[in-house]
């Protein structure tokens, strides 16, 4: 496995996240989006993985996210995203091409397989 944890280090759920692939003893790398954004590429990766730009977004935390619905291209949609990582539903978690977003520790299990 390799894991790629996104988030904000104070987040209740990235700290859950973490502390399910230690307990596992699954090494996982951090990186905090306060600190540094997801690449583009990145972005495509975890959308690809997941469904859609939208199912990425925290529109209950950020109000200003709601734009992404209303956003014609995809490519503004990841333009925006990529501008305003706040915006992103925390944490995102990667495994290889295949991504969670969110606290999901069923999906994180059947990774495990």
């Amino acid at each position: 496995m390799n894991i790629q944890i996104f988030g904000n280090a104070k987040s209740f759920d990235v700290k859950k996240a973490q502390r399910f692939f230690k307990e596992r003893r699954i090494p996982f790398q951090f990186v905090d989006l306060s600190k540094k954004a997801m690449s583009k590429g990145e972005l495509r990766s975890v959308r690809q993985a997941v469904g859609s730009y939208e199912d990425m977004v925290d529109f209950e935390k950020q109000e200003e996210a709601a734009l992404i619905r209303y956003l014609a291209s995809e490519d503004e949609k990841l333009e925006k995203l990529a501008e305003n990582p706040s915006w992103l539903k925390v944490p995102i978690v990667r495994n290889g091409r295949k991504a969670a977003v969110g606290y999901c520790p069923a999906i994180w299990k059947s990774w495990e397989d």
